[in-house]
């Protein structure tokens, strides 16, 4: 669906932390962890350019410790932010999956300080299955610096 979107000159990006069937041209697809310090340049080098779609269908490895697990879902929700605040071209969108707790409440608020549009989709074949969603974030500002700084409505607030 991305692919589609962006079009045969686009550039998708999907990544996860197990390996990945590759679909080719506009889709870049890497096995990576968004947590690890050196994913902006691997990403980066695989792309060539800024992104016109960012996909993170990553999970992290569960220890069955609540705690622990919020904190890694929270770290690799960050990961995945920094790597589309360093490399998604403005005007493009992030995909991120999701669940249902407090650190998803956070990230929200993350998001929606970072791009002027975000929506939780919920898939049709999930809905019964899982709780699981997906963010999609939508017109990054220009610049990192922009996206750093958070949005800001026309009278300089933020929103």
């Amino acid at each position: 669906m991305l692919a589609e979107q962006v079009g045969p000159k686009g550039r998708v990006l999907g990544v996860d932390r197990q390996e990945l069937e590759p679909l080719g041209d506009p889709v870049v697809l890497l096995e990576l962890d968004f947590t690890a310090p050196e994913a902006p340049e691997r990403v980066a080098e695989a792309l060539g350019r800024p992104a016109d779609a960012l996909f993170c269908d990553a999970a992290p490895q569960l220890s069955g410790v609540r705690e622990v697990d919020r904190a890694a879902t929270e770290e690799l929700h960050e990961g995945a932010l920094r790597v589309a605040e360093t490399l998604l071209r403005p005007g493009g969108s992030l995909v991120i999956k999701g669940f249902p707790g407090p650190e998803s409440d956070h990230f929200r608020s993350r998001l929606r300080a970072c791009f002027p549009r975000v929506i939780e989709v919920r898939p049709e074949a999930k809905r019964r299955t899982s709780k699981e969603f997906y963010w999609l974030a939508m017109n990054p500002p220009a610049s990192p610096e922009q996206r750093r700084q958070g949005r800001r409505t026309r009278k300089g607030k933020r929103s």
